[in-house]
């Protein structure tokens, strides 16, 4: 990216995500902000006006734990009920080994910090457990209330 002063680098970075999602490099769920910060070299700060920017002009939108999304694309729900989705409509059984948090990042698309949100929630409703050395599997399978309240 070329150089900017601070005032307009924000600006820089959001015409960029703009240009990517109207050539089709990004259709869905955009990068997390970690990826955004490495790839264009500035700031938290920076990547959230810039992402702030594109919400504004109707560009993309946010879900809280779910990330940001191109607008009108992509599964909006919190993360744990996407992954609580995953246990009911996979052939998943009690006992079965539950995926690694890197495996749900890359699956979903989340931030680490998300995926260790939602597993600490299902862990909380009795639904996963850790077994050793170092893994989790499938305790209990959702009920459908699960599946929405969650």
């Amino acid at each position: 990216m070329p150089q900017a002063s601070p005032r307009d680098t924000y600006l820089q970075v959001s015409e960029s995500l703009r240009e990517k999602i109207r050539k089709g490099e990004i259709t869905e769920r955009l990068p997390s902000q970690a990826k955004l910060i490495m790839e264009y070299s500035v700031s938290r700060s920076t990547i959230e006006r810039a992402l702030g920017a594109l919400k504004a002009a109707g560009v993309v939108e946010s879900v809280q734990g779910a990330g940001w999304y191109v607008a009108g694309t992509g599964d909006r729900r919190p993360l744990v009920e996407q992954v609580t989705d995953l246990l009911r409509l996979k052939d998943v059984k009690v006992g079965d080994r539950f995926p690694t948090e890197k495996e749900l990042c890359g699956q979903f698309g989340a931030s680490r910090s998300a995926v260790r949100s939602a597993i600490a929630e299902l862990e909380g409703k009795g639904l996963i457990g850790k077994v050793a050395p170092r893994g989790r599997e499938v305790r209990a399978l959702p009920s459908v209330k699960e599946g929405a309240d969650a």
